[in-house]
């Protein structure tokens, strides 16, 4: 009884989880053509703020519904959160200045290896033998998608060594967004990070002053990832991953660049590579290593 209760919760966290690395894959097109435009801390200033207003809609009539103590504990964790989204958002664009597009995509793709490396060491717990499979599997299929676009002469420079330290910030996104989320209302947990992450992005706009050539473009892809890529999106990644590990997520979210090439071949007219099909087809079966095995235990318990 208890296997059969619990498994649709983790097939539907999963599957929130999924559709948020389709949203953010789906939308990576229109965020590259856009940056053109505007420049990157602006666009995340307004993605951001944008962003808050819309789950403060979405979730306000749950929050009334909330003790003010547990809603601001649920903001403080989502704020802590928040600094490590908006630090691995702002060191991806910086890096992308100084390296190029297929070195970034490769090194922000570690991410999914350093989380059951740094929940390893937090909790002195390894993830299960299935999962580090899976993570394994999915990691070669990352490489395998990202290695035709690296640069030839690749090398460690200031550009990849900013990427590096992106993908360690999403790497403890990850993990601390599924310790506070499994602990308190995801809604404030939700809210918290984007807001902080808004607040952040407006701070550093004194650093980078804004510039943009406001276009109808440009409006179109901030609406577009400040109301799904963004609120829909990491709201999703919130209440899933209350249901699921952070080793889980992070294979899940190995689905971003599989989405993503995708998108850019229906609708950017890409060509459809040998090593790109090798590449997902790798990441998938990451994947259904770690998703397939439990569902079997299940159906035999029934």
């Amino acid at each position: 009884m208890i296997a059969r209760k619990a498994a649709p919760r983790r097939w539907t966290a999963d599957l929130a989880l999924a559709v948020a690395a389709l949203i953010w894959g789906a939308t990576f097109v229109v965020v590259k053509d856009a940056l053109a435009e505007i420049s990157a801390l602006y666009f995340l200033t307004a993605r951001f703020v944008l962003a808050t207003l819309c789950m403060l809609v979405m979730f306000l009539p749950a929050l009334r519904r909330t003790a003010p103590g547990a809603i601001w504990r649920g903001l403080r964790g989502g704020a802590t959160a928040g600094i490590f989204l908006w630090l691995g958002y702002v060191l991806q664009t910086l890096g992308l200045k100084y390296t190029s597009a297929g070195n970034s995509g490769f090194l922000t793709g570690l991410y999914i290896v350093l989380v059951p490396l740094i929940s390893a060491a937090a909790y002195r717990r390894w993830p299960q033998i299935r999962e580090l499979t899976g993570v394994a599997i999915a990691g070669s299929g990352m490489i395998v998608l990202t290695v035709p676009s690296l640069d030839r002469n690749f090398h460690i420079n200031k550009g990849d060594l900013l990427t590096l330290g992106c993908a360690v910030a999403f790497a403890f996104h990850i993990l601390v967004l599924g310790y506070y989320s499994q602990r308190e209302r995801f809604e404030a947990v939700a809210l918290g990070q984007i807001a902080c992450a808004a607040v952040l992005s407006s701070i550093s706009l004194t650093i980078e002053p804004p510039k943009a050539a406001w276009s109808s473009d440009v409006i179109f892809a901030i609406v577009l990832t400040a109301v799904f890529a963004t609120a829909v999106a990491f709201a999703l990644q919130t209440w899933g991953q209350q249901r699921t590990t952070p080793t889980r997520t992070a294979l899940l979210f190995a689905l971003e660049p599989v989405f993503a090439l995708v998108t850019a071949v229906l609708a950017g007219g890409e060509a459809l590579t040998a090593g790109a099909i090798s590449g997902g087809a790798l990441i998938l079966v990451g994947i259904l290593a770690v998703e397939l095995k439990p569902a079997a235990r299940v159906r035999h318990q029934q």
